[in-house]
């Protein structure tokens, strides 16, 4: 199964029953992708959600992340084969390297990472948050190919290098915080095209990512109707007029930042 361009993001989503509604009430909707991490708690809550839903697992693209503190090379061996069974699966659709922060070192996280999908309990490789510069030093040390990266990406951070090395490389862009919190309500170009379509501003932001080669969009929402929200965004479809609104916002901002992230480290 391929990464489908809209995804279920999890985060903060730590509370047992918000998360298993949350989780059933978007597969009922119709999303096929989920996505969480060792860092969210969620895990176990997020394979509740999938069996109190009904679907199969053959039809779901689960997602999950490897924890800052657990990328030496045995505790990533050790911790994902943790994260399968709380997630309720042989085999995890894709593994990322959450941050590659603290423990994180090419040399014995990358092998590992290959030494799970050569097993069988990886099916595919992901990063999220790195640098370009790390994201080739880690494609060069890998024998598994990259299939994803993950980072926060929407109108008023667009990553135009990052995407172009996923384009020129052909992994997925996988965009975090894809509506900003909720901020690409305040950018007027938006709300422009929003009006234009009778749609919202957080469906023009989800529909400009997954307009774009190799990118995923995964929106995180509790409420049922900003989960339903989110998902007919699939059925917006911009133009090139709207295309040229949305490039010419000049905001730049980054939602998820702090002293420790890689491209603070230049």
């Amino acid at each position: 199964m391929e990464i489908p361009r809209l995804g279920f993001g999890t985060y903060q989503m730590d509370e047992r029953e918000e998360c298993v509604e949350a989780v059933e009430l978007a597969m009922e909707t119709g999303y096929e992708h989920v996505d969480t991490a060792q860092g969210y708690d969620n895990e176990e809550y997020v394979a509740e959600g999938l069996d109190a839903s009904g679907v199969d697992r053959d039809e779901v693209f689960v997602a999950t992340k490897l924890d800052t503190d657990n990328l030496a090379s045995d505790d990533v061996v050790e911790t994902a084969q943790e994260s399968a069974e709380r997630l309720g699966t042989d085999s995890i659709d894709l593994l990322y390297v959450h941050w590659p922060i603290n423990t994180y070192d090419p040399e014995e996280t990358l092998p590992a990472l290959d030494e799970l999908v050569d097993d069988g309990l990886v099916e595919r490789v992901g990063l999220s948050n790195f640098r370009p510069d790390q994201m080739r030093e880690a494609i060069e040390t890998l024998d598994a190919p990259v299939y994803a990266h993950q980072v926060e990406m929407h109108p008023m951070l667009p990553q135009e290098e990052l995407h172009e090395l996923a384009v020129e490389e052909d992994h997925q862009l996988v965009a975090y915080c894809p509506i900003a919190r909720g901020k690409v309500a305040d950018v007027p170009e938006i709300r422009q095209v929003a009006e234009k379509h009778d749609a919202t501003a957080a469906q023009v932001s989800l529909a400009w990512l997954m307009d774009k080669e190799n990118v995923t969009a995964i929106p995180k929402a509790a409420s049922p109707d900003h989960v339903e929200e989110n998902y007919e965004s699939l059925e917006l479809e911009l133009d090139d007029e709207d295309r040229e609104t949305i490039g010419s916002i000049e905001t730049r901002e980054r939602i998820v930042d702090f002293d420790e992230a890689p491209w603070n480290q230049v």
